[in-house]
């Protein structure tokens, strides 16, 4: 697939510099707006304004939305005015707000001076919805019916208007004051009979989101229900826009990547890599760094204070015993993260993950600390403190160390959930920490009290 992509865009750039134009065009209008999109992002900025104004109009504001937000921008800032006008004329509404918000305020006030006063008007509405919320993901391209039309009056309709929406497999049903009523699916009219009524086949029991809601939460309702798109009402149930699935594909996308950027330890970026500098990826890195520096040093006094315990027999097995806590700890924190997120797990569940933590662990640890008696034994045979207790040092403090990072990381994310924070900050770096310094404690005190050092 690869191959046979990078193969067209080698054609499309013999046909641009040898500046064959009308073939250029025709090649480009039987391709999909993704992949011209992409195209146009690998080039220089004089040949993507060349191929962007190739494009036939309707396809080049389709192309549009598939654009970066730096590309688009310089796009912008290099159309007329007339060309701003026809993009924002065939964009889907919703497409336009998005690109809108990732703007400077500049290229937005050259963007609405250009648009239509009712346009404006409605843009200027969006833009004052919280960024996270779905009144900023929704778009009021929709087709909406009125329940006493016959199914024939609404096919009609559906024809006449359609053409304008960004959906019509959906058609919303409302009453004069655009109170939502009901819903209908254009199966449902298909298969009905020219003389029924709508009220008769819609589904009155809608589900949808409040303008208010939280973009994570609508996410969540359509991973449940499978939806292509959903309703958006306001506080009156007045149907305001609907949200379809290719804004919740991408709100999903940027929901994995960022909780894969907090596991990690990082602070979340807005742009790819490759499009961040480099200053921007060190200082999103140095903060959570710091911080774990930081609480490593605990680790060192412990150290500190249990130097007379410190025989070489068991310096050799500090890494063993905090890579273990670190990875049993990552190992509960990324299932109970995850199930938290596809809403699996909820807070009130913390007494069944705490019990089903213990018991898994107990059974790990006492697996791994049996394995690790064994292996001592075998391999250490001359130890002058006593072969046998210190190899239960050893075994029981693995225990131990299982034991508390399974629970450390099965409780902190919900502890964060509960405190209204993203159950992603409490992930393998800051539970490594935590379980290392309570394993050493252990290791250590038992040390001290079992070989009398």
């Amino acid at each position: 697939m690869e191959e046979k992509e990078n193969d067209v865009f080698e054609v499309l750039t013999t046909l641009l510099n040898e500046k064959k134009f009308h073939k250029l065009r025709t090649v480009l209008g039987n391709m999909n707006p993704a992949d011209i999109a992409e195209y146009i992002m690998e080039k220089d900025a004089k040949d993507r304004l060349l191929v962007y104004r190739i494009l036939p109009k309707e396809l080049a504001a389709e192309v549009f939305a598939y654009l970066d937000t730096d590309v688009q921008q310089m796009l912008i800032m290099s159309f007329t005015d007339e060309e701003i006008s026809g993009v924002l004329n065939e964009l889907f509404l919703d497409d336009t707000v998005d690109f809108l918000e990732e703007m400077p305020a500049y290229v937005v006030q050259r963007v609405l001076e250009r648009a239509d006063p009712d346009k404006r008007k409605i843009i200027n509405q969006f833009l004052q919805y919280p960024e996270d919320s779905a009144g900023s993901l929704m778009t009021i391209e929709y087709v909406n019916l009125n329940k006493n039309y016959t199914v024939e009056e609404a096919i009609r309709r559906i024809r006449r208007t359609g053409i304008d929406k960004e959906t019509v497999y959906t058609a919303y049903v409302t009453d004069g004051k655009r109170i939502l009523e009901g819903i209908v699916t254009v199966k449902d009219l298909l298969l009905a009979k020219n003389e029924n009524i709508v009220a008769d086949i819609m589904d009155d029991n809608v589900i949808f989101a409040n303008t208010n809601d939280d973009k994570e939460k609508v996410s969540a309702i359509f991973k449940k229900y499978d939806f292509m798109s959903l309703p958006v009402i306001d506080a009156e149930h007045r149907i305001v826009g609907i949200i379809t699935i290719d804004d919740i594909v991408d709100v999903i996308q940027e929901s994995d990547t960022e909780d894969f950027e907090k596991m990690a330890a990082l602070r979340p970026s807005e742009k790819p890599y490759l499009k961040s500098s480099v200053f921007t990826l060190a200082k999103n890195r140095i903060v959570w760094l710091l911080v774990l520096m930081l609480s490593g040093m605990l680790v060192g006094s412990l150290l500190g204070i249990f130097k007379e315990a410190l025989i070489g027999i068991l310096v050799i097995f500090i890494p063993m015993m905090t890579d273990t806590g670190g990875n049993a700890g990552s190992q509960s924190s990324t299932l109970i993260i995850r199930g938290l997120a596809l809403g699996e797990i909820t807070t009130k569940d913390y007494r069944k993950v705490l019990w089903k933590e213990f018991r898994i662990s107990l059974l790990i640890g006492l697996a791994l600390g049996v394995f690790m008696f064994l292996r001592f034994i075998i391999q250490y045979r001359d130890v002058p403190t006593g072969q046998f207790q210190t190899a239960f040092v050893i075994s029981i403090s693995v225990l131990f160390t299982v034991v508390a990072a399974k629970l450390i990381g099965g409780m902190l994310p919900l502890i964060a959930k509960r405190l209204k924070l993203d159950p992603a900050i409490m992930a393998a770096p800051l539970i490594a920490t935590m379980v290392d310094a309570m394993s050493l404690m252990f290791y250590f005190g038992m040390a001290k009290l079992l070989l009398k050092i």
